[in-house]
């Protein structure tokens, strides 16, 4: 019984198939009918005036005013951007993470690596919602509009033109300037690494961002104070290097210093992910300096070129120092004096010449082991990760000697500059700098000691605070 139902089935379903295949066919052979009929016997129409179409002189100025308002922008720039922004979030994860992961003992490298990764993404996020605006919109000398083009209003996926560098996405610009943002804020956490409640870090990195961070961008960037003053700082000198160190600085300062620090060695863990870190810092800080030219073009090679040549005498210039004055060259010296050669290039990058990075980079790789050694001795500050060493002391070389070898006499791109006059304008920035920073992170520092508390208790800071602070451990005993 089931076979023959099953073969009465397939006969229905052929029949079905048969009679679709044979309506098709009729269907299409009244439509081509119809369709010839329309063509011998068209309907009677009335007779109607038509204008002649418009000669190609006519239409032209229409063509150009048609692409005028279309969207444009070079893809070549585009790509080249889009690598920039991911090489500068190759510097903060994995490059900075493992960079201060590695400067810190066993029991905290898990913690330093959250407290990156967190506020990274932290400030990523305010940044959207009121960063960009109160930094690239109209305002004040100090501060843009908070409102303006919050959460990107305003903004869409093909718009064009709405932010200050006109041939890229406007959403690629903003993306590119969320890292510099999210690094610059994470850059602080090396300071105060070991010893400071999870909680506190997240809010003093939210204020810090909201009030020393975006003014000191609209101020260099934005169109502020030191920008109309023609202070020069191409990729971050004073907004993002001297801004950082100081706040690391003072907030060292306010945490106070390790337990056992000065009594006890406070060795690295690990010094291999610092050199690590260094060299991943390295590769990213090329879309750091050269991607903030905002276009693969000459400016992007210059800056491409002296972050080569400044890096590698700024390592040389530490090594060289290390070298003679202890006895020995160490590794964590040679990846130290790399991340000093780039913060001093960094300012400069895209106005001096290659002999003027050579001279820069080695300058600040000299200095900056004076200033983790001798000043940092001065000072009595316990500053875990030398962020004001390296940071904010190679920021302010770098800065200062950005008016010296811009000119165009000693290998500059700027034609007639007066070199006295700018190292003053940028020694104005760096004070201004150093000044805002100094007294809006103390201002932060107080509110969130009242509010969370700075230290972790003495237990857990002995116990550490990948345990105590994250409940698990990087290297199981």
């Amino acid at each position: 019984m089931k076979t023959s139902l099953f073969t009465g089935w397939q006969a229905r379903f052929h029949a079905v198939c048969l009679l679709m295949l044979f309506s098709a066919l009729a269907v299409g052979a009244f439509s081509r009918t119809a369709h010839a009929q329309a063509q011998v016997s068209p309907a009677p129409s009335e007779a109607v005036a038509v204008e002649p179409l418009p000669g190609p002189e006519a239409a032209a100025p229409a063509a150009a005013a048609e692409a005028a308002a279309a969207p444009t922008f070079d893809h070549g720039d585009v790509a080249w951007m889009l690598t920039s922004t991911l090489l500068v979030l190759l510097m903060v994860v994995p490059g900075l993470a493992l960079f201060y992961g590695g400067l810190v003992r066993s029991k905290n490298v898990l913690s330093v690596l959250s407290q990156i990764l967190v506020v990274f993404s932290l400030v990523l996020i305010l940044w959207v919602a009121y960063g960009y605006s109160a930094v690239f919109s109209e305002g004040n000398a100090f501060f843009g509009s908070f409102t303006q083009f919050a959460f990107l209003k305003g903004f869409a996926p093909d718009s064009v033109g709405n932010t200050p560098i006109k041939g890229l996405p406007d959403y690629l610009f903003v993306a590119f300037q969320s890292t510099f943002a999210g690094i610059t804020t994470a850059l602080i956490v090396g300071a105060f690494a070991e010893r400071i409640k999870f909680k506190a870090v997240l809010l003093f990195s939210a204020l810090w961002f909201t009030l020393s961070y975006i003014p000191m961008a609209h101020i260099v960037w934005g169109g502020g104070y030191l920008g109309a003053m023609g202070a020069i700082d191409f990729a971050g000198g004073t907004v993002v290097h001297i801004n950082a160190g100081v706040a690391g600085l003072v907030a060292a300062y306010f945490v106070g210093k390790r337990i056992g620090y000065g009594q006890t060695a406070l060795k690295p863990h690990n010094v291999p992910f610092t050199y690590i870190g260094a060299m991943l810092l390295w590769v990213g800080w090329f879309g750091f300096n050269a991607g903030s030219a905002a276009a693969a073009d000459t400016v992007a090679s210059l800056a491409f070129i002296n972050t080569i040549l400044a890096t590698a005498a700024a390592v040389l210039g530490w090594t060289l120092v290390e070298a003679v004055s202890k006895g020995k060259p160490s590794a964590l010296g040679a990846a130290s004096g790399a991340v000093a050669g780039l913060v001093g290039i960094t300012p400069a990058c895209g106005t001096v010449g290659p002999l003027g990075a050579i001279v820069i980079g080695l300058v600040t790789g000299v200095v900056c082991v004076w200033g983790v050694t001798g000043l940092k001795r001065l000072l009595k500050v316990d500053d875990t990760a030398d962020v004001f060493g390296v940071h904010g002391v190679g920021g302010i070389v770098g800065a200062l000697l950005t008016g010296v070898f811009s000119a165009q006499s000693l290998g500059g791109t700027k034609a007639d500059l007066d070199i006295g006059h700018q190292v003053w304008v940028q020694l104005v920035s760096v004070g201004f700098t150093i000044a805002w920073c100094a007294v809006v992170t103390v201002a932060i520092l107080l509110v969130v000691r009242l509010v969370f508390g700075l230290r972790v208790t003495e237990e857990a800071e002995r116990t550490g605070l990948d345990v105590t602070s994250h409940g698990e451990s990087a290297y199981e005993v």
